[in-house]
This record gives structure tokens, C-alpha cells and sequence, in this order.
């Protein structure tokens, strides 16, 4: 089965890409790291199955399903997520076929299965894909999205309220966390986008901050100032950011 990849996270794609690796009757054919990009690559490729993340920048996992159309080429979706409760509830009751990140390899080994079956029926294919377009939610409450950090092998889910900051430090992005830090599994500027209807607001070019963690906000001159975060971190508000930050927090 020609396979494509779909996650914003360069990390999870890896992890996938190598899980699937695995499975002989797999061929991975190429990777997308966004939903524009993913309906490009499903016109380009023709893929039989596709692993589809829900949540990334640009365009959404559901917004893609909704744009595939009806030609007769369709692929099977398997959807992956990191952990969203509405829609896995949706598909719970219609039978949809789904990925929890970390994906484990036994239940990545029944969705191949399942999604060989579905290749030989093109209607049930089609009604596949209905089923998930039907499954998506007007709104999904961001405060239930879960942000994904690695600790070595391990990835944890974190809900916003416990994450202080992002700190990028050359190529790697940093979770700081209430009592532990973890590598991000994304960009800073995908976390901003991300993000941005949420608490957290970006106060220099590597550096996002949990504006509810903010403990003090001391003026290191007339445009620079200093963020004390609950756990006592010390971050520098850029010249640029200076202005909306203080709107922010309403000084």
C-alpha cells in the first residue's frame, strides 16, 4: 500500500515513518507536514493510505478530509492525535479508525490491516472518509489540546495550564514545565501558531511564555524588560514584543 505521512511534528513523522517501516506490506511514498500540503502530495501521489495528524498549522487534519472531494481515488484515513477527547469520542461511536500518539505497534499493525481490507471495497473507502468529515466539531475547545514534549524515548502529554515557556536554544526547543524540562516536538514558530488563541504570547525570537505563570515584570530600560515566571525563570521581553506584552497584562 502506498503510504503518505501527514504530522506538522518532524519527530512524530520520524517515529511513524520507521514504525511502518516495518510492516512489509507498506511503501511510504512521501511525507506532508501540513493539510495544504498533504492535499498536494494525496494529487500528486495517489496514496492508498494516509496517516493523518488533526491538529497543524495552515490547515487542519479535518479541514483536509473535508477538501479530498469524490474522485475515485480515494485514500484510506487513519487518523493520529496526540489526545483530542471530542473527537475521539465521535469516532468511538461511528466506528472510525484512529492513532493515539505515541502510536503503539500493535495498533498500528491493525489499522494497516483494517485499511488493506477497506482498499478492496471503493464505497466503504468513501464512507470512511464521510464518517470522519461528520466527526469533526464546529469548535474544539483549545483548552482540551494537548502539547507533546520528549524525555529521551518517552513523549508526555502536558496540558497548557502546566507549561511555563518555550526557549528555543540553537535547533532545539525546550517545554519548560512546572517542575521538569522536555524537548518540543515542533518548531517555535509552529507552537506560536499553534497557540496563539491561548495564554501564551511570544516575548522575544526565542522565547514564548505562558502569560499566566508571569510573576513580575521588572523595566530593564525604557523598551527592554524582564519576566519573572512562577517557578522564578527569568525572561527578557524584546524591544519589539515590549509593547504588547504590557497591553497584555494590562500595565
Amino acid at each position: 500500500m502506498k503510504t503518505l505521512i501527514v504530522d506538522d511534528e518532524p519527530i512524530a513523522r520520524r517515529v511513524l515513518c520507521e514504525e511502518l517501516e516495518a510492516i512489509p506490506q507498506v511503501e511510504i511514498v512521501g511525507e506532508a507536514e501540513n493539510g495544504k500540503q498533504a492535499l498536494e502530495r494525496i494529487a500528486e501521489l495517489k496514496p492508498d493510505l494516509v496517516f493523518l495528524d488533526l491538529q497543524m498549522p495552515v490547515m487542519g487534519g479535518f479541514e483536509v478530509v473535508r477538501n479530498l472531494g469524490s474522485s475515485g481515488n480515494l485514500p484510506v484515513i487513519v487518523v493520529v492525535t496526540a489526545f483530542d477527547q471530542y473527537a475521539i469520542e465521535a469516532f468511538d461511536a461511528g466506528a472510525v479508525d484512529y492513532l493515539l500518539k505515541p502510536v503503539g505497534e500493535g495498533r498500528l499493525r491493525k489499522a494497516v490491516e483494517r485499511a488493506r481490507q477497506l482498499l478492496s471495497d471503493p464505497v466503504e473507502v468513501a464512507n470512511n472518509i464521510a464518517k470522519i468529515a461528520s466527526a469533526a466539531p464546529r469548535s474544539i475547545p483549545l483548552t482540551n489540546r494537548k502539547i507533546v514534549g520528549r524525555n529521551g524515548g518517552e513523549y508526555i502529554l502536558l496540558d497548557p495550564d502546566e507549561i511555563l515557556a518555550f526557549l528555543a536554544e540553537g535547533e532545539v526547543v525546550w517545554i519548560v514545565a512546572n517542575k521538569n524540562r522536555l524537548v518540543a516536538t515542533q518548531t517555535l514558530a509552529a507552537l506560536e501558531e499553534g497557540l496563539k488563541e491561548q495564554q501564551f504570547r511570544r516575548v522575544h525570537r526565542n522565547a514564548i511564555v505562558n502569560v499566566n505563570h508571569v510573576r513580575k515584570m521588572s523595566a530593564m530600560s525604557s523598551q527592554r524588560w524582564m519576566l519573572t515566571l512562577s517557578n522564578g525563570l527569568q525572561v527578557v521581553v524584546s524591544k519589539r514584543q515590549a509593547h504588547n506584552i504590557r497591553m497584555l497584562l494590562h500595565w
